[in-house]
């Protein structure tokens, strides 16, 4: 699970975070943190939209590639 500290420096630096949810490439979620707790957090997407997903999930910096999660 990712600390408040890396989810704090998402948010205030503003930089595009990825959340890797299953294989599929296309299920990711981009975006910027927003908002957090114990065990959630809240991505807005491009489109505005805001998803709430939980913390367990791999979240890393857009930029970098794509880590597969192990299941």
């Amino acid at each position: 699970m990712i600390s408040d500290e890396e989810l704090n420096a998402f948010r205030l630096s503003g930089e595009k975070v990825r959340v890797v949810r299953d294989a599929l490439p296309e299920n990711d979620i981009r975006g910027i943190v927003v908002a957090w707790d114990d065990t959630h957090v809240l991505i807005r997407r491009p489109n505005r939209n805001v998803v709430k997903l939980d913390r367990r999930y791999s979240i890393s910096p857009a930029k970098e590639p794509r880590i597969s999660p192990e299941f």
